[in-house]
């Protein structure tokens, strides 16, 4: 199982681990071992927390909140009460520790202090007005994702995965296009 880390936001890195919400949902979070290991694989999170069955069903329903209030953005409604009330209590809770040293930083924290950071990132970027949301331009992909590209001209989640499907699969259409005007498929001549 493999995360993506390409949202360009924590609340919405978690949120996009359930991909294809709307045709065939897939969940990445299938226990709290999956979350403890997501959580280790964020950055700016602490790197090692242990979730327990209610810590893992707290990151469910934060990760659901913002889903629903990231779409809400996404199509200019106003935000789900409930899911306010879901990522502000996520948020008020306490915060991961940050230590300078040598090495660099070190976060520290449990999983409650984890997920109170992936709540206040979200809140941020769900406040700012200038935040360009967008859902990925991939028809399966269901995952939403801060674009700041010049222009706010990105069109998928990430390239890797979604970009590069999409433009193979616009590479394959075109060879398989009927013949051309001049009566020659792609690669023959006459």
């Amino acid at each position: 199982m493999h995360f993506a880390f390409v949202s360009g936001n924590p609340a919405l890195d978690l949120a996009g681990t359930v991909g294809s919400r709307r045709d065939g949902p897939v969940d990445l979070l299938a226990d709290p071992a999956d979350l403890e290991r997501w959580v280790a694989e964020c950055d700016g999170l602490p790197g090692r927390v242990t979730a327990g069955p209610a810590d893992f069903e707290s990151a469910l329903s934060l990760r659901e909140a913002v889903y629903r209030l990231a779409l809400d953005r996404v199509l200019g409604r106003p935000f789900d009460p409930g899911s306010l009330d879901t990522v502000n209590a996520a948020a008020a809770g306490p915060v991961p520790a940050v230590e300078l040293g040598d090495a660099g930083v070190r976060v520290t924290g449990d999983i409650t202090a984890a997920l109170c950071h992936v709540a206040r990132s979200g809140i941020a970027v769900l406040a700012d007005p200038g935040a360009c949301l967008k859902e990925c331009g991939r028809t399966d992909c269901t995952r939403i994702y801060l674009d700041r590209s010049r222009g706010a001209r990105r069109t998928w989640c990430g390239m890797e995965a979604c970009g590069n499907r999409v433009k193979a699969a616009a590479y394959r259409a075109r060879r398989r296009a009927p013949a051309t005007a001049g009566g020659h498929g792609p690669g023959e001549t006459t």
